[in-house]
């Protein structure tokens, strides 16, 4: 133990701990990832921080009969590290259920099955420590270090990697309605999905998370379905995902050190148009909204229950005299028209933005920022004027600057691993590129030059 120092955020003196390699802040499947990779190495000792009392990953919208939408080899370590101890696989088999797994025969890993398999990394791991949270980040020029404030204790460390992960995102005209009768499809099971029946519902948004709301509201047994379900969308129809082999190239290390590179405007149009490839509905899911949308018209007779309303975007929202709620809607073909649906509850499938780093407020002068997001070099560490040695990392916050992938589960072992090998300071052997050639070629005369 070192001497004591003041907290200060509180204004307490707390003991001093041994000074990390690296303190990882958030524990979502990102820092997860580069904790995994990290376990064992006595030479790097780590330690990660997150304020939830227990692991968690979108567990009020762990809607029953949900999948991911990627490999179950696009997990916390294999694309990385294959042999490592916290893949997918290494707990399946630790579980005692890897045959059976196999003989389940699944298109894709269940959700939950993926979730629960996140948890039992964060379990085994001894670095990682839930129900502190962490108030502040300084940095010490006299000793060269990060000073990290918890709500508990002062830590420090060489480097910090921050993974908060993203947070729920509603209108502006719907965040001072929240509450039992509108929310975000976050909060789908936290005691709100059993009390829907008989009524008229809602549901705003047209990826994938709308899409399993919607299937799970017209799914359900007949004493248990709302009265009527809508289903509204801004884009021009329910799309599904594009999971083909050429886009899924978009996903791969090599695309994202080409998407890096290229101008701004140019990396805001690139995930402008390829939205779909990670933001679409499943075909499976689509499939089965369609085939019940036929069995409760020409097989149930209820062809009441549900209304799809694509290719309108919500514009206001407010309460009417039966006490529920009126939409107001624009149609993307008929400017000028509004049109409106009278509902008694609300759910915004309107996706997630980053999560606050308020904590980086003593730093973040030195930061440098590109848009909304912090400006990060080739291996996602913040460029600011600290020491070159002492480093920043941000996990999942670089959509603007590394694309689509960023956020998704398909690199993050890949990232990890960029983030590990500087914070070790080697390089590990790359997967050979892909087949596109991404980048322009140099005029001859340049080749010529070389």
């Amino acid at each position: 133990m070192g001497k004591p120092v003041e907290n200060r955020v509180s204004g307490n003196i707390e003991p001093q701990s041994a000074q990390y390699r690296c303190v990882g802040i958030g524990v979502g499947p990102a820092n997860l990832s580069l904790a995994s990779l990290l376990h064992g190495r006595a030479e790097t000792p780590n330690l990660f921080l997150d304020q939830k009392e227990r692991f968690g990953w979108h567990d009020n919208q762990q809607i029953p009969g949900a999948s991911l939408q990627v490999s179950l080899l696009k997990d916390l370590v294999i694309l990385s590290d294959p042999t490592n101890g916290f893949s997918f696989l290494s707990y399946l088999h630790e579980q005692g259920k890897i045959y059976h797994f196999i003989n389940a025969q699944y298109d894709a890993v269940p959700r939950r099955e993926f979730r629960n398999y996140l948890e039992w990394a964060s379990r085994r791991n001894e670095n990682i420590v839930f129900g502190e949270k962490v108030v502040a980040v300084e940095f010490d020029d006299a000793r060269d270090t990060f000073v990290v404030h918890t709500g508990r204790r002062t830590v420090t460390a060489e480097n910090i990697c921050v993974g908060v992960g993203t947070t729920s995102w509603v209108p502006e005209h719907a965040r001072d309605k929240l509450g039992d009768t509108q929310f975000h499809v976050s909060d789908f099971i936290d005691g709100k999905r059993p009390g829907l029946a008989g009524k008229r519902i809602a549901v705003v948004g047209g990826g994938q998370s709308g899409a399993e709301a919607f299937l799970d509201l017209i799914s359900r047994a007949p004493q248990e379905l709302p009265r009527r379900v809508t289903w509204i969308s801004r884009r021009g129809n329910y799309f599904p995902i594009d999971d083909s082999p050429f886009t899924n190239e978009y996903y791969t290390p090599s695309y994202s050190e080409y998407f890096a590179g290229v101008d701004r405007a140019v990396r805001e149009s690139l995930n402008s148009r390829h939205v779909l490839s990670s933001d679409g509905i499943s075909e499976s899911t689509l499939r089965e909204i369609y085939q019940r949308c036929y069995e409760h018209r020409f097989i149930e007779g209820t062809q009441d229950l549900l209304a799809l309303l694509p290719n309108r975007g919500v514009t206001d929202v407010s309460g009417n005299e039966s006490g529920g709620w009126t939409i107001e809607m624009g149609h993307n073909d008929r400017p000028g028209v509004v049109e409106y649906v009278d509902v008694d509850t609300i759910v915004w499938a309107t996706g997630f933005r980053p999560a606050s780093t308020e904590f980086l407020a003593p730093i973040e002068s030195r930061l440098e920022r590109e848009g909304d997001e912090y400006r990060i070099d080739r291996d996602f560490a913040v460029q600011w004027d600290g020491p070159r040695d002492r480093l920043i990392f941000m996990q999942n916050a670089a959509r603007g600057q590394r694309g689509l992938a960023d956020p998704n589960l398909s690199l993050t072992a890949w990232r990890s691993r960029r983030i590990l090998d500087r914070l070790l300071g080697v390089g590990s052997d790359e997967q050979l590129p892909s087949f596109v050639e991404w980048s322009a070629k140099p005029p001859v005369d340049d080749l010529d030059a070389l």
